[in-house]
């Protein structure tokens, strides 16, 4: 029987030579043990170990066993001594049969790595059967008128032993007439046949009883007997004579039942009954012989379903006997034809239900194939499928090993259902199909992944404390433990950002929590990474970056920067009556700390002494006139400017503006009375400074009184014209500058003057940047219409 391996394009085959097995066999000669047959169970037959060089702990750290066909267990290793025992008693004769020797074959198959030895165990016969004949009693008929001489066949005892523990001898009961001869087949078999030695007499003696003995060479010897009853007839005078003294035949093994196997032929030259022959089986019974003969044709036929793998050969006597008992002999040798009826047949040796992924070449599966058929019936090829990665290795005569092409990726595919299929070259093609399902266990080869390398959340300030603000999510391809992921906060890039403080992560589902309350203006934006870890060996992770956005809310009002409210009384601002419609008055300055629509602010006018005279522009806060002046309207107004955010509630914030209608000024700043009388204690200070002066030089002194005469005179007379006294010399003032900060525009520069007390009023006056001063007689034709235009270029 051989087996080969072969590659379609559907299938993965592995071709194995007959020449790469002869190699194989030539560079390893097997180990052969003998022991006798029925031997006790548990009987000591060898140490594997020793006899094969390998150390006795090698046995068991290499997984050994053995492996006899079929995955019977005829023998068992002790793999802490090495020591190999029968499992139970060997029938030699259930085993082989006749054969002889008889060898048992068997494997020791080491599992890692894998690797076979080839031995053998032959069983010796003892003589543990006697003779035994098929018939209890042997019937001749011989006529009286036979010659002494004359050679009378007779039928064999089986002994199911072999060599000279079978059949050797025959010997039959002491008698005056007969005696028996030994003789050997050429297949080494021995048979009987009875000799006449003195003429029968039927008038005297018409029968004869003698007891036959067939002995074999045993020690001690064993025989088995059987009755000869000899019926002495008249004279016959021709026996039958068979036209061959050898037939042969060959019928296939699934022939049909009835079927003709041969015919064999006999003549007898006597006439009348002594003429007429009858065939009968000479050698067998109905048990052991699957052949029936026509005892009237000779015609043999089957009657019993032959089978190859059983018997290949039958050895079939026929005797054929005339009416007078007279008979000839012949044999007829059929030879069973093999057909293709058995299937491959698959013993696994060892397979295992899972593999690591990753893992270099694994061995899945050892196994052995076998097809009690012969020729190519018995000839085999194994295939896998050809879409997996798994190759057929064969390895030690029918072995072959199922191991891994490459490593397996449990992410792409976790099981495998292999199909092994063996197939025989016979016709028709039988196989068989073993199904293997391997499933790939997890190594922990994959780190955690986020959904988003980075995320970005955004929290309101003044958030409540342990508010969920969002979550990060990782997953793992691995599974398991390995897949089980774990968060945490990672140390900032910043190790002035108080994160601990701040945020907290469910280091079971990545949910992240504001620890206490976010203030916009303190804090607008912060960043920080995530970890996520594996629960694997060795430990895997990951990292996303995390950015927190705290979104403003709407918890500050405006703030007015001009016109200052801080308590006092609030100034007042002069606004001519010739003023044209749209004449800037003032503006109102104002921030607010959010951001973005809460930041955006708007003006309105709340209330007003007169409404409808002024006007507030809502985007920058600029207090106009909304009309011409007149001398009927009221000298004083009260005016409330209400500044608003664009909040959600919007918050405000309000501030009061004082404009004072005059008719012409020249100076820029008139104090009230209480001013007036106050200013009036600084002048002793200016005599002495220009009594100083004077002594400098007294013409510098003479020009000083001079200008500090006319200038007086000048102011008692405006102080009479508008209520109060004025003092001497510039009123010192304060530049505020708000350009580029709120709403205030650039174009314009406030100067605010100190007040006298509480009781007295503040005057503000507006004038451009870059002063914009008329022609010298210009300002001596207005200089009567607007008295209070002067040298600081108001206009």
């Amino acid at each position: 029987m051989e087996t080969a391996l072969a590659k379609t394009p559907q299938k993965r085959q592995v071709v194995f030579l007959v020449i790469l097995l002869f190699l194989w066999e030539a560079g390893s000669e097997a180990i052969r043990y003998s022991m006798p047959e029925e031997t006790e169970s548990g009987s000591f037959v060898a140490n594997l170990a020793k006899d094969l060089g390998l150390r006795v702990g090698e046995l068991a750290t290499r997984g050994a066993r053995i492996h006899y066909k079929g995955n019977k267990q005829i023998l068992q290793l002790d793999i802490k001594t090495g020591d190999l025992l029968l499992s139970e008693k060997l029938d030699r004769e259930v085993l082989c049969g006749a054969t002889d020797p008889c060898i048992l074959q068997f494997q020791l198959l080491l599992e890692k790595p894998v690797q076979f030895f080839q031995a053998d165990l032959q069983l010796t016969d003892i003589n543990d059967h006697s003779p035994e004949f098929l018939d209890r009693e042997m019937l001749l008929k011989i006529p009286e008128s036979v010659q002494p001489g004359t050679v009378f066949p007779l039928k064999t005892a089986q002994d199911f032993d072999i060599s000279s523990n079978t059949v050797q001898n025959y010997t039959i009961s002491p008698n005056p007439h007969f005696h028996v001869v030994t003789h050997n087949r050429g297949d080494g078999r021995k048979y009987p046949e009875l000799v006449l030695d003195k003429a029968l007499d039927r008038e005297q003696q018409p029968e004869l009883s003698l007891t036959l003995t067939a002995l074999d060479g045993g020690d001690p010897t064993r025989s088995g007997t059987t009755a000869l009853r000899i019926e002495v007839l008249d004279i016959n005078d021709n026996a039958p004579e068979f036209l061959q003294s050898l037939y042969e035949a060959q019928v296939p093994e699934n022939s049909p039942l009835n079927s003709l196997v041969v015919t064999v032929a006999a003549r007898d030259s006597d006439a009348g009954t002594y003429g007429n022959v009858a065939y009968t089986l000479f050698q067998g019974d109905e048990v052991t012989q699957p052949f029936v003969i026509d005892e009237t044709t000779g015609e043999i036929r089957l009657k019993r379903a032959l089978d190859f793998e059983a018997t290949q050969y039958y050895n079939v006597e026929i005797a054929a006997t005339d009416g007078g008992g007279l008979s000839g002999k012949c044999s007829v040798a059929i030879q069973v034809l093999d057909v293709n009826d058995n299937a491959p047949e698959l013993t696994l040796s060892k397979v295992a239900s899972s593999t690591p992924e990753n893992s270099p070449e694994t061995v899945v599966a050892v196994f052995s194939v076998s097809d009690p058929d012969s020729g190519d019936n018995g000839r085999m090829v194994c295939s896998i499928q050809d879409d997996i990665p798994f190759l057929l290795k064969p390895t030690f005569k029918n072995f072959y090993t199922l191991v891994t092409e490459r490593p397996l990726d449990r992410e792409s595919r976790a099981q495998y259902n292999i199909t092994i299929t063996v197939t025989d070259m016979g016709t028709p093609r039988l196989k068989t199909q073993h199904n293997i399902t391997l499933l790939v266990s997890d190594v922990n080869d994959n780190a955690p992944a986020f959904t988003q390398t980075s995320y970005t959340l955004f929290l309101r300030e003044n958030n409540s404390p342990a508010l969920h603000i969002g979550s990060v999510s990782a997953t793992d391809r691995d599974a398991g433990a390995n897949a089980q992921v774990t968060y945490s906060l990672l140390p900032p890039h910043d190790p002035q950002l108080p994160l601990a403080s701040l945020v907290s992560i469910n280091a079971d589902n990545g949910h992240l929590f504001a620890l206490r309350a976010l203030d916009f203006e303190a804090l607008r934006a912060f960043e920080f990474r995530v970890g996520a870890t594996d629960r694997g060996s060795p430990a895997l992770s990951s990292q996303a970056l995390v950015r927190v956005q705290v979104l403003d809310a709407n918890d500050n009002a405006p703030f007015v920067l001009y016109p200052l409210q801080n308590g006092s009384a609030p100034c007042t601002e002069l606004v001519p009556r010739a003023a044209e419609p749209g004449y800037l008055v003032s503006k109102v300055v104002a921030v607010d700390a959010d951001s973005g629509q809460n930041a955006w602010l708007s003006y309105q006018l709340l209330r007003a002494t007169e409404p409808g005279l002024f006007g507030v522009w809502a985007h920058n806060g600029e207090v106009r006139t909304a009309r011409l002046l007149s001398e009927r309207d009221a000298a004083k107004h009260r005016l409330v400017v209400l500044v608003k955010d664009n909040g959600e509630p919007a918050l405000s914030a309000s501030v009061t503006l004082h404009v004072l209608l005059v008719d012409g000024f020249s100076q820029p700043y008139l104090p009230l009375p209480e001013a007036a009388a106050e200013q009036a204690q600084a002048d002793p200070l200016t005599v002495y400074l220009v009594i100083a002066l004077a002594s400098v030089s007294s013409l510098f002194l003479f020009s000083v009184l001079a200008f500090i005469a006319v200038r007086l005179c000048r102011r008692s007379r405006a102080a009479w014209v508008g209520g109060c006294s004025v003092p001497e010399g510039h009123f010192p003032g304060h530049l505020v500058d708000v350009s580029g900060t709120g709403t205030l525009s650039q174009s314009y520069q406030y100067e605010v003057c100190l007040t006298g007390g509480s009781g007295s009023n503040e005057f503000k006056f507006l004038k451009p940047i870059i002063p914009n001063l008329p022609p010298q007689g210009a300002i001596e034709e207005t200089e009567g219409k607007m008295t209070f235009r002067n040298n600081f270029g108001f206009n």
